[in-house]
Order: structure tokens, then sequence, then C-alpha cells
């Protein structure tokens, strides 16, 4: 049962019929983490916030404390004793989850010295393990750099999402998964990107760390 995807479509039915394209990645994302993989997520402009937003969901609590639990919290008292224990108490469990916007570093540098499209191919091609998943948010769908990441993940065995619009892109062929929200302009789209992603969100930590509320 996906107790978050039911709600989310209450709220949003304009998105029923992307439902099993949802049902899809809820279940990829699950297997993955599951076996040790990364998600990667990656945008531009508002489609970059909102890849942010996801990885800053994923790392820490959203709904739930995902607290250590007392096997853990012995392991850092004995190590650093009553310090470890402290810090214990405030450590969250999290996801692997890697926006691939958080290396202003790197991005510069590589855009300044090699190709500026290609700054999220070259971070999925160094970073990436078949398995993985990675997510390309692009409104419009054809974004270039989000297009040159996929033909590098499908290269080494990684898993495309593609969250877009409902005018397919230049993206569409390198997705495993197309999720297209039906609206055409931005701000349309974008309005209904949050509310899937942050019902992704939660799915994933329901399914890895329970139900307890904050």
């Amino acid at each position: 049962m996906r107790e978050y995807l039911d709600q989310l479509l209450v709220r949003y039915p304009v998105l029923a019929p992307i439902r099993a394209g949802m049902e899809s990645v809820i279940a990829e994302l699950i297997t993955s983490l599951e076996k040790g993989g990364t998600f990667f997520v990656c945008g531009n402009g508002g489609s970059g916030s909102d890849a942010d937003h996801i990885a800053g969901e994923l790392l820490k609590g959203f709904l739930s404390k995902r607290e250590l639990n007392e096997e853990e919290k012995a392991e850092f008292e004995q190590r650093f004793g009553a310090e470890g224990r402290a810090l214990s108490e405030e450590l969250q469990h999290g996801l692997r989850c890697i926006s691939l916007l958080s290396h202003p570093g790197f991005t510069t540098a590589f855009s300044n010295d090699v190709n500026p499209v290609l700054i999220y191919a070259q971070q999925l091609y160094a970073l990436g393990r078949a398995g993985d998943v990675v997510m390309g948010i692009s409104t419009s769908g054809n974004a270039e750099n989000i297009r040159r990441a996929f033909m590098v993940a499908r290269t080494i065995g990684i898993r495309t999402v593609l969250l877009t619009g409902a005018v397919p892109g230049r993206c569409v062929p390198y997705a495993d998964v197309v999720l297209g929200v039906p609206e055409k302009e931005t701000f349309k789209i974008q309005e209904l990107h949050l509310p899937f992603y942050h019902m992704l969100c939660m799915e994933l930590e329901r399914h890895f760390f329970g139900k307890e509320e904050k």
C-alpha cells in the first residue's frame, strides 16, 4: 500500500494518469537504496532548487525522527563517553541522496576548463555506479546537461527518471521512466513537481524508517 501516494492523488487528482510511473519510481528507488545505491538529482534554475530540496528531505528526518537505535548510540558512548552519547542523540538516519548542484568548486572549474554542459555528466561518471538512480528535473524536458547526464547513466547502468511537463522534450528517449505532469507552463509544472517529490520522500522514509511522527 502506498499511503502517501493515495493521499497525494486525493489532493491532486490531476496526477492520476502518471500513477503507474510514480509507483515505478518509488519501487526502483527502494530497490536501489536497499542495495546500497545512491539517488542522484539534478536540474536547472527552479528545478535545481527542487533537486536540492529533495536531497534535504532524504539526508535527514522529514516526517519521522529517524533516531539512532540504542546499539548505535552505545557505540558512540563507548568511544567518546558522554560527549559521544550527546552527539548520538541528535544524529539522524539518512538516505544516500546527492544533489549534483552541491559542488560549486567542481562545477565552476569544469565549466571554465572543459564544458559547462557536461557538469552533471562528469559527476555521474565519477560518482555513479551500476544500480544507482538519477532523476533529472526539466520542465521543458530539453535540458541539454540532463540529456548528457542520462547518456552517461545509460552507459554505466544507472536508471534514469525524467520529471517534466506535458510536452515531450529531447530528454525523453534517454529516460527509463518519464513523469510528465499535465501542465505546459513552467510555473504550473513546478507547482505539481513539488507535491510529487514530497510524496516520494515520504514513501521512502516510511519504507526505511517507519511512520513515527516528529
